[in-house]
């Protein structure tokens, strides 16, 4: 599943989605939970294992929550054209974040075995993005991106201790443009963004890059942990 996965990463037109989306920023206050595309992002690329396109799935998300759409762009005042432009932007960017998430849980899956990997919104909103059951020790794996502003979170606050240990991972990517094209105008060495990345987290074998500037887990931060139960428990 993990190939069929990355074969899929490898297609997305990350450029087209960017010059589209990115720099659409209308609706930016909390989303009610029942708008929020979560729970679908994990029950399609997790669940089900339909890897689907942005807009495909976009489609089903509209579709799954026009009455919910409806009444919170009521509520914002937001005009029809401009909620609508805005909420696709936003669902975007939690798309791109989330399957860049639940791809590390097929590495996972990979490197701990089938059915050691759980991922879905409850856990996820308890700061278990990737939660791993493996000779009778529980992972908890509490993924996050850095941005300029800090850490980028989804805006929660775990309701409830869950058990098992919690590892926290954090990463920070470049902008695309940088990691597609990495080397200085004159092809005098890279850029130093580029240089601070790969130094930071491709030299060390947490991320790889895909041709299309897709940044994806590797399996070696989970094979560590791997390696350390195994350890133990000889």
């Amino acid at each position: 599943m993990l190939e069929k996965f990355s074969r899929f990463l490898e297609l997305v037109g990350l450029q087209a989605y960017r010059a589209k989306y990115v720099s659409i920023k209308i609706v930016e206050m909390n989303l009610p939970k029942k708008i929020q595309a979560i729970e679908l992002l994990y029950r399609v690329y997790w669940d089900e294992k339909k890897f689907i396109d942005f807009e495909e799935f976009y489609a089903i998300y509209e579709k799954e929550k026009e009455e919910e759409l409806l009444d919170f762009q009521k509520k914002t005042g937001m005009c029809v054209q401009c909620f609508s432009k805005g909420i696709r932007a936003r669902t975007y960017r939690t798309w791109a974040g989330l399957i860049t998430q639940i791809h590390a849980g097929y590495v996972a899956e990979q490197v701990f075995g089938s059915g050691t990997v759980k991922m879905s919104e409850e856990l996820d909103h308890q700061d278990a993005d990737i939660q791993i059951y493996y000779k009778g020790v529980t992972i908890n794996y509490d993924v996050k991106k850095i941005a300029n502003a800090g850490v980028m979170g989804r805006g929660h606050t775990p309701k409830r201790s869950i058990p098992g240990e919690k590892i926290s991972i954090r990463y920070e990517v470049p902008n695309l443009d940088i990691v597609l094209h990495p080397k200085k105008k004159r092809g005098e060495g890279f850029k130093k963004a580029y240089t601070d990345f790969s130094d930071k987290y491709l030299k060390t074998k947490m991320l790889a890059v895909f041709p299309n500037g897709f940044v994806v887990f590797t399996s070696h931060i989970f094979e560590q942990k791997k390696k350390e139960i195994d350890q133990v428990s000889k």
